[in-house]
């Protein structure tokens, strides 16, 4: 039996190989390497922050790159390694589904393995059911294919992800440091919680087997439940769908027996601007609340044709040299009209007690938002860790082979003009988990913020 089924097996990873489509002609290969390096210079807010002369010169080696390219698979994988080098989050490469289909992150057939970034190491975080006494939640990956983590990482997943802040690169990197086409292999060797060093070999094919462990909990839209003290914990898990306001007009007359309040918005990664702040009016006790400022690049092609001729001397006191220099420069920008939000809830109908808002890597675009919004409220402390960082009003569009891409076109900035695309939204109160807060099941977030709630009852006594 055995002999039968390694040519079983060597059979299948060839046919899932050939399965890769190969549709795309050098011809085409060019011309979307092209689309996006136009649009990018052409549409892209962040393009101030890009080294353009390596820009232009990743881009010609990329025309004999992506020519080479044996499928379609390995062009759009040079099309993302390139949109890296723009360092952005709301500027990706996406695969067609005739590719995307064919790629897994945790399938293995016999396994299916989650891992997380914990104390930047490759954690696993889920396994399925079965395999969990051979690869034990809290087991670390420590090499992978003959290579240390840290060394696979560098050299084959980071120069694919694309973020604004490299904590959120190293969180996506570890969580996919193990994808790949179906059909294709690693050796992985990982170390126990209990200090075993063992190796595992993973050919990724689909699992058949639904459940995981620990059991991965649906998260609803919102969520509130009640600690002691009268703290009620109200989770805020995303601001994509205007349902999160009903849910939240149902439970406002609870709520408003609430002593303190934790707002967690750790799991949401955005959506509308907008249903974030209605929610944040009830609160709030101000009437009128700051959002962040916008921007976007400003195209003025006589502007750039005047700025050839113009040396940045010719500027001093001198408003039409300088507009055509920042055109030239590709640097001239329009700014939005700002005003700030009006607070129309009334008083009475508010929940202003003291309050935590849990923020993590994964509060993301709408979320961070509502940071914004949230920033000078002296009642509210942020708990945990920096945001992720990324912001933006994304202009997608079509490339060769049915894949799409998105370029991030809007700077947004704090009232003030601070920065936190690229840097994150950042806590008041730092708070990290370690692996044995992982393994003992903690979340250390929201204890320190019960007791930084306890704390503040206390003193106000």
């Amino acid at each position: 039996m055995k002999k039968l089924l390694l040519p079983l097996l060597l059979l299948v990873t060839i046919v899932a190989q050939a399965q890769v489509p190969n549709t795309i002609s050098a011809a085409d290969k060019v011309y979307g390497l092209s689309k996006f390096w136009q649009e990018v210079n052409y549409n892209f807010v962040y393009l101030d922050k890009v080294d353009r002369t390596m820009w232009d010169n990743a881009y010609r080696e990329a025309i004999t790159k992506v020519q080479q390219t044996k499928d379609d698979y390995e062009y759009y994988r040079e099309l993302q390694k390139f949109c890296v080098l723009l360092n952005d989050g709301h500027t990706n490469v996406y695969f067609p589904k005739s590719i995307d289909s064919l790629v897994y992150t945790s399938m293995f057939g016999k396994y299916r393995i989650f891992l997380s970034n914990i104390d930047n190491k490759a954690i696993v975080t889920s396994i399925n059911l079965s395999a969990k006494d051979e690869v034990p939640v809290g087991s670390e990956i420590i090499e992978v294919n003959g290579l240390p983590t840290a060394e696979h990482l560098k050299k084959n997943v980071l120069p694919y992800i694309a973020s604004s802040t490299e904590y959120v690169r190293m969180d996506w990197a570890i969580q996919n440091m193990l994808r790949g086409l179906v059909g294709e292999s690693y050796n992985i060797t990982y170390r126990t919680p209990k200090g075993k060093v063992k190796n595992l070999a993973l050919t990724h094919a689909k699992t058949a087997e639904q459940e995981v462990y620990p059991t991965m909990e649906k998260r609803e839209l919102l969520e509130l439940k009640w600690y002691p003290n009268q703290t009620a914990y109200l989770a805020l898990n995303a601001f994509h769908d205007p349902k999160i306001n009903e849910l939240f007009l149902e439970k406002l007359p609870e709520l408003r027996k609430a002593k303190a309040l934790i707002v967690d918005l750790r799991a949401n990664g955005g959506g509308s601007t907008s249903i974030g702040r209605q929610i944040l009016d009830y609160l709030s006790p101000d009437t009128l609340l700051y959002g962040s400022k916008n921007s976007t690049r400003q195209h003025l092609a006589s502007f750039k044709a005047w700025g050839v001729f113009t040396e940045p001397k010719d500027t001093v006191g001198n408003a039409w040299a300088a507009k055509s220099l920042n055109a030239f420069q590709d640097r001239l920008m329009y700014e939005f009209d700002y005003t700030p939000s009006r607070n129309k809830v009334k008083q009475s109908d508010k929940v202003i007690v003291p309050t935590v808002l849990l923020i993590g890597h994964k509060t993301t675009s709408a979320a961070e938002d509502f940071l914004i919004y949230a920033d000078n409220q002296k009642h509210m402390t942020k708990i945990g860790e920096n945001s992720n960082g990324s912001t933006g009003q994304p202009f997608m569009f079509e490339l060769p082979g049915g894949g799409t891409a998105r370029i991030c076109t809007k700077k947004d900035t704090y009232p003030d003009g601070r920065a936190f695309v690229g840097y994150g939204v950042k806590p008041d109160i730092e708070v990290k988990m370690t692996l044995q807060d992982y393994i003992q099941k903690k979340d250390p977030a929201l204890d320190r913020a019960l007791k930084h709630l306890k704390g503040q009852k206390l003193a106000a006594k």
